[in-house]
């Protein structure tokens, strides 16, 4: 449980860090929340399952107060594809590039059905984005928004993520995780 909840805790901070960022680089259509890379932290321990979507729900509360009771549809179901994604994670914990596509996969699904309701609130939405314009429909927001948050979830967790894992492997991190190093 202590394990969840310092990995928790350092990916809300890492999250929230990046949400200040310029060029809100972690939320909007193209979203490269550098924080995701801290998903193959679910390489190493089941621990990484629930501390990383609880981490995920702490940091997407905070949209509760700048947009109101519309982000609560992020920190339910962004909560819930880092959830599942950390699950296949470490499911397939044996098989790097596969156990690394489950959060790529989850969050392109899941965050493109809710995220035309939430960049209304923000107020995104009013102009075209990739070709379509407000009225174009949610079918084509949901499959633009499923190319656009895959494209910046393989971009971080492989881009990021595998580094961080072979340096979280050199450096004993997975032991001090209570994993192994047998692979």
């Amino acid at each position: 449980m202590a394990q969840a909840g310092v990995i928790a805790a350092v990916h809300a901070a890492f999250t929230l860090a990046v949400l200040q960022m310029p060029a809100q680089l972690g939320w909007g259509p193209v979203q490269l929340r550098l924080s995701e890379a801290l998903t193959v932290v679910a390489l190493f321990t089941p621990a990484a399952i629930p501390g990383l979507a609880l981490g995920t729900a702490i940091a997407n509360a905070s949209l509760v107060a700048q947009i109101g009771p519309v982000a609560l549809l992020d920190v339910v179901f962004g909560s819930l594809a880092t959830l599942l994604g950390a699950w296949w994670t470490w499911h397939f914990r044996n098989r790097l590039m596969v156990a690394l596509a489950g959060p790529v996969v989850a969050n392109a699904l899941i965050v493109p059905a809710y995220l035309p309701v939430l960049l209304a609130a923000l107020g995104f939405g009013q102009e075209p984005f990739l070709g379509m314009d407000p009225g174009t429909g949610w079918l084509a927001a949901y499959l633009a928004g499923v190319l656009t948050i895959a494209i910046g979830q393989t971009a971080v967790i492989y881009g990021l993520g595998v580094p961080l894992a072979v340096l979280m492997r050199r450096t004993n991190v997975v032991g001090l995780l209570g994993g192994s190093d047998e692979r």
